[in-house]
């Protein structure tokens, strides 16, 4: 299951689309046909048979279950235009992004730690060498813990901190409880 983290750039990277994906089940069926190369990559992809994505490709089974169908999308779209995403993460590594989130935060400093009993709600754009960790935290594998660590960093760093012209004892932020989470780049 993918994390909060990761799901948010997903989210940020379908907001880029210049055409939408196949909606109907033949068309995200040749789609990921045309993507994986066989009707057995499909299958093994999506749990199901190969015989099972032949007879949605033709148009004999048209109505798959609802998580086949959830499957099938979320396939779909997670290859869909992979140009489009591959510029858009370049410009959002030399612009930054912007993080929205309402969580809560923890703080370590000289005077000792706390973790806030309140939730936060903020909104930060975070420099562009945030994003390109963010990234490539991402394309390596990384945990949503590890992204967590660089997104509290810049809040860190560009909030609490004010680029080091305040609360300069702060030495750890982390973000503990994430209600939501969205990013735009």
């Amino acid at each position: 299951m993918a994390g909060e983290i990761e799901d948010a750039i997903e989210r940020a990277d379908r907001e880029s689309f210049t055409r939408e994906p196949p909606k109907t089940l033949k068309g995200q069926i040749s789609y990921l046909l045309k993507q994986l190369g066989s009707a057995k990559a499909v299958a093994q992809e999506l749990g199901v048979t190969a015989d099972s994505v032949n007879r949605y490709r033709r148009g004999a089974r048209k109505h798959p279950r609802a998580d086949i169908a959830a499957k099938i999308d979320g396939a779909v779209r997670s290859r869909w235009q992979p140009q489009v995403r591959k510029r858009r993460r370049q410009q959002a590594a030399t612009t930054g992004i912007t993080v929205e989130t309402r969580a809560r935060f923890g703080y370590e400093s000289s005077a000792g730690s706390t973790d806030d009993g309140r939730f936060r709600r903020l909104t930060v754009h975070l420099p562009a060498a945030y994003a390109q960790r963010l990234f490539d935290a991402r394309d390596t594998g990384a945990s949503d813990q590890e992204m967590r660590g660089i997104i509290a960093e810049g809040f860190k760093e560009v909030y609490f901190q004010d680029g080091g012209s305040r609360a300069t004892g702060l030495s750890d932020v982390a973000l503990n409880d994430i209600d939501y989470l969205d990013l735009d780049f």
